[in-house]
């Protein structure tokens, strides 16, 4: 079944969920040169600066109230359901699943009960399993995950929420999924866990680096994927929306290349990082009650290669990605001019074409 939904454009008023956050905030922007109309659902308290200048409705709920949500659909079109808790840590553990599955599940009914043509979900390529996966032989969306590898309550709960989408799919609802690898790029404000990678190294604190493999994709590049999602993915499929396989090594040397900083050259053993991540999770984590300066989560994905094969998005979707160095540095730019990074090393930055 090809589901396609047809091009978004004038006349169209589509709901974005998180759609003040980094990756929302991005498809919002997409959504909006479309020419269509544009509602940001955005959590009680949260920060709509992503949002300033743009001409769109805020529509202020919670994911896990219901009645909420369903508010926020009406009318709508089409749903993009971006909103995540996407943390390695969070003082209520039970937040992930309430917001993630629960939260879901109340999206899903409201399109279906308010007869929406699409719905867009963000997953995550972490819900894919990476066993025998290297920086040159990468995973695609039939690599199916052991259990025991999803690692921390973020990726457990998408992988329960993923299921719940497929099982709406299955049930008659037009839902497509896009799973992003790592994105980088402005406005993010979190910073999520990907973009915290960037600001340490901008900050200099990232004293070495462990053989791992990131996927590097440009977010305005996964905003573009999802409308591509909308109109041409078909109904219960999923496509990853990636970029360029980099060893981490790699990572921060093209941000050392596009900063002018110095990037690490020492080298951790993955055993190093797992027991820094499990002292972190004990001591700041569960006696301090404070997010781990060492996530745990991050570094069990530290000692797996996440490398991803996205030719099913390219070939079905017409999906593409530029570089992952000007990506980078793209992010790094919008950090420094944030303010969020150290003046001193603000001051040591060298941009190309400087």
């Amino acid at each position: 079944m090809s589901g396609d939904a047809g091009g978004l454009g004038p006349g169209d008023r589509v709901l974005v969920t998180g759609g003040a956050g980094f990756v929302g905030s991005s498809v919002v922007r997409a959504v909006l040169d479309r020419g269509a109309e544009v509602v940001a659902l955005v959590e009680p308290g949260g920060s709509t600066a992503n949002l300033d200048g743009l001409e769109l409705t805020v529509a202020t709920g919670d994911l896990r109230d219901a009645d909420a949500v369903d508010r926020a659909v009406a009318g709508c079109d089409v749903v993009f359901h971006v909103a995540a808790l996407y943390r390695f840590w969070a003082p209520d553990p039970s937040a992930f699943y309430d917001i993630n599955v629960i939260g879901t599940g109340h999206v899903l009914e409201a399109a279906r009960s308010r007869g929406c043509r699409r719905v867009v979900y963000t997953s995550t390529v972490g819900t894919l399993g990476l066993h025998g996966a290297t920086t040159d032989a990468p995973v695609d969306e039939r690599s199916f995950a052991h259990v025991d590898h999803l690692f921390g309550l973020y990726k457990q709960s998408k992988y329960v929420a993923e299921h719940e989408v497929l099982r709406a799919g299955a049930e008659g609802l037009p839902v497509v999924l896009v799973q992003p690898t790592t994105p980088v790029g402005p406005r993010d404000i979190g910073p999520t866990p990907t973009g915290r990678t960037v600001l340490e190294f901008l900050d200099g604190r990232i004293p070495g680096y462990v053989d791992t493999t990131l996927n590097i994709v440009d977010v305005e590049d996964v905003a573009a994927g999802h409308l591509l999602a909308a109109d041409h993915g078909r109904v219960g499929r999923s496509y990853i929306l990636g970029g360029e396989n980099l060893l981490l090594r790699d990572v921060l040397g093209t941000l050392a290349a596009v900063t002018g900083l110095p990037a690490p050259t020492r080298r951790f053993p993955g055993a190093l990082a797992l027991a820094a991540g499990h002292v972190s999770d004990l001591v700041e984590g569960r006696l301090l009650r404070r997010e781990p300066s060492v996530p745990l989560e991050g570094a069990r994905m530290s000692t797996t290669h996440m490398s991803f094969d996205d030719s099913r998005a390219r070939a079905e979707l017409g999906y593409t990605s530029r570089p992952a160095a000007g990506a980078l540095e793209r992010a790094a730019r919008w950090f420094v001019g944030s303010g969020a990074v150290r003046p001193e090393r603000v001051a040591r930055c060298t941009w190309p074409g400087a």
